[in-house]
């Protein structure tokens, strides 16, 4: 799996790149902002929700520290999807979340 920073996912943010991005943190967790242009899909959701992903888009992939975004990134790998788990996830993350 490619992973980037969240350093680096502000810089395509701030450009406005488009880009699909999963938030896979609780409902509880995204309460408290996510990063602008994401998409919520718990973790546990995942399974279920595979339609909704973009195909042939490379999926990014956030969480709160980067360990469940990672599990993530292996199942939607294993499901045939390109994925890029952020680093660090929101705890690392200082730019804008919107709620």
């Amino acid at each position: 799996m490619k992973s980037i920073t969240t350093d680096e996912l502000q810089e395509i943010v701030e450009r406005g790149e488009e880009i699909y991005l999963i938030d896979v943190r609780e409902n509880e967790e995204v309460a408290y902002g996510m990063v602008p242009g994401a998409k919520h899909i718990p973790l546990g959701q995942l399974p279920e929700r595979l339609d909704e992903l973009e195909a042939g888009t490379a999926v990014h992939v956030i969480c709160k520290a980067g360990g469940r975004s990672a599990m993530a990134c292996d199942f939607l790998e294993a499901n045939g999807i390109e994925t890029v788990n952020i680093e660090g996830g929101m705890m690392n993350w200082n730019g804008e979340v919107i709620a």
